[in-house]
This record gives C-alpha cells, structure tokens and sequence, in this order.
C-alpha cells in the first residue's frame, strides 16, 4: 500500500510550479499594469499579490473538490483504490512523457502542458483591463479557470494520494501544495518590485528555458507515476507466459511505446 510523504506532495507541487503557465500569466498582468500605471510601483507589487492570493484560494477549493470526489469513488466502489491509484499513475507517466517530448519537439499549447493558444488572447484581455490591486485578486479568480488545463495534471495526482486520508486531513497538506505552487510567484513578484529583475527578463528567461522547464517537470510526473504504478502494483495479475502484467510493469512498458508513437508522428510531421 502506497505511504502519503512529504516528499511525493513538495515533488509534485514543485512540478506544478515551474510550470510556464503560472509564469507567463503573472508576467502579463504586471506588464498591463505598468503599462497603465508606470509610477506606481508599490500598486504593482500588491497587484501581483492579490492576484496570487486569488489564484492560491481557487486553487485550493479546486483541490478540495478533487479529494471529496476521489475520496466519494473509493468509498462507493469497494476495493477500487489501488485501481484509482493505477489508473492515475498511467496518467501520470503519460503526462511526465509528453513533456519529456517537448524539450525535443516543442510546441506551444500543448494539452494539460501549457494553455490552449485559443485562450491566450482572451487572458490577455481580461490582464490588460487591470485598474487596481483589487482588480488583480478578481482578475486572479477568473484567470485561474485558465490556468486548470496547464496545471492540474500534478494536483489530481496530489488529490489521489490524499484522497484515502479525507477532506480534513487534506486541508496541511494542500496548503503545503500551494504555498509551493505561488512561490515562484510570488518570487518574481518581489524580484521586479525591489529591482533585481524587470518583467521583461522574467519572460525572456521563461522563453528561454521553457523546454528545460518541460524537462524536468517531465522527469518528476514520471518518477512520481511510477511511484503510484508500484503502489498499486497488486490491484491486479494478468500471467502471459512468462510476463507478469500489472499496474507498475504497465507504466514501464507504457513509457517507450508512448516515446515510439511521439517520434513516429513527428517524422510523418516532417515528410
């Protein structure tokens, strides 16, 4: 049976931090509204804040939603939960593959990577209408709808480990989560205000170092999948001969056909 950790919880909150989204997101309300307000730095930085209180809180209800629903399916389903966490943990691996992908072949938008191109321009407009710092915790409150494709994959695997503790026992740990998720965040918001980085660097510094950033988030979403795999690995047996089938054997063999689909799309691609 698969142990809550601290460190299962921080790795995937780190994952969900570096993510480009959060980033580039939080760049563009401040360069909308220092655009309108050059002068008035220190309303700036409380923007910034407002909005990353606003995001904190919705993500946080998100959260809470996601484990009361986990939790209701395990409970409902007697025996279910290793098949919860082995399904969540081919998830998770597929997910840790296609952004492995990305730092060989990029490509903006990708799903539950980063946010639809589609969406881009509307998030834009609704930054640029920012007045107030009070604006940007509103603002923070809608914005993070658009966040969701970009950032949930690591916190429905947060959930799922969660989930068999109960809502209650979630709340430390999910305000652990989020306080991680912002700190970058909350990060640049500091870095721009005492001068040490202007907005201008923050995003070309995420242009950047956006296929690193994949890389790595990659990386732990696929450590972190098979995690789960092993855990769950006694859900079910299927013997074929000499193979062993279950969750974890699965999610070894899922991660080179995956690799094996994405370079032959890519070649078809290219011819």
């Amino acid at each position: 049976m698969m142990e809550l950790t601290v460190s299962a919880i921080v790795s995937l909150a780190l994952v969900d931090s570096i993510n480009p989204c959060a980033i580039a997101v939080l760049s563009l309300l401040i360069i909308a509204y220092m655009t309108h307000n050059p002068k008035e730095k220190k309303k700036a930085l409380l923007a910034g804040f407002f909005f990353i209180a606003a995001v904190y809180l919705v993500y946080l209800v998100y959260a809470l939603v996601l484990v009361e629903t986990i939790g209701a399916c395990m409970e409902a389903i007697a025996g279910s939960e290793l098949f919860i966490y082995g399904g969540f943990s081919l998830i998770a691996i597929a997910l840790g593959v296609f952004n492995v992908k990305d730092f060989f072949w990029y490509k903006p938008g990708g799903l539950l990577r980063e946010m639809p191109m589609k969406w881009r321009p509307a998030v834009k407009k609704l930054l640029s209408g920012i007045e107030s710092p009070k604006g940007g915790f509103v603002l923070g409150l809608f914005v993070t709808v658009f966040l969701l494709p970009c950032t949930i994959g690591p916190l429905v695997m947060a959930c799922t480990l969660l989930a068999k503790y109960g809502t209650i026992a979630a709340v430390p740990w999910l305000l652990l989560y989020n306080f991680i998720f912002v700190l970058p965040m909350l990060a640049i918001v500091i870095a721009i205000y005492i001068g040490l980085t202007v907005v201008g660097n923050v995003t070309e510094w995420k242009d950047r170092n956006i296929k690193y950033l994949h890389l790595i988030a990659g990386a732990i979403m696929a450590i972190i999948g098979l995690y789960l795999a092993w855990g769950a690995e006694n859900a079910f047996h299927i013997a074929l001969g000499p193979i062993d089938l279950n969750f974890f054997t699965i999610g070894i063999i899922e991660i080179p056909i995956l690799f094996a689909i994405i370079m032959l799309r890519h070649k078809a691609k290219k011819e």
